[in-house]
């Protein structure tokens, strides 16, 4: 029976992480994908109860969302787990709130976000948005690295946040 070689030992090759995006970086691509009608018009749903949503685009540094909104759907107060976003409305309105760090007491002011407005934002950003308007809204949204873990919180009456389980 004849003898089989012993087997190669290669050095083994580290990939290097993927350099993630800066939020300005996450501004630029959002931008690009709302004026690329094309890539997330045919993937525009409206559902109900939930708001519909769908991944666009996908690396190891970064990925990009699409997110319909019908009128009085939204998301809780929350945290992007570390990653830097953008995200811009590309149809209808939408209205988010800005949350300081969970210590601080501060009851925001909602901020209203028409077709063409965009939000870059950190890696610690905390905030809610909703559609309060009376018609149907989509927003693109990028994320870098890629949403791994979000945190989620709720404000008590002295406007302090704390981490909903």
């Amino acid at each position: 029976m004849p003898t089989l070689p012993s087997p190669v030992t290669r050095p083994s090759v580290r990939t290097p992480p993927a350099t993630p995006f800066t939020s300005v970086q996450l501004g630029d691509l959002v931008a690009r994908f709302a004026e690329q009608r094309g890539l997330w018009l045919p993937h525009v749903r409206f559902e109900s109860p939930d708001r519909y949503y769908t991944r666009l685009e996908h690396s190891e540094s970064h990925e990009v969302w699409l997110l319909s909104w019908l009128p009085g759907q939204g998301t809780d107060i929350h945290g992007h787990g570390g990653s830097r976003g953008a995200f811009t409305v590309v149809r209808g309105e939408l209205t988010e709130s800005v949350f300081p760090p969970t210590a601080h007491r501060r009851h925001p002011k909602p901020r209203k976000l028409l077709t063409g407005t965009a939000r870059t934002f950190g890696p610690r950003y905390i905030h809610q948005v909703t559609n309060e308007a009376v018609a149907p809204a989509v927003s693109i949204h990028a994320y870098s690295p890629p949403l791994s873990t979000m945190s989620y919180y709720r404000q008590l009456h002295d406007g302090r946040l704390v981490t909903d389980p």
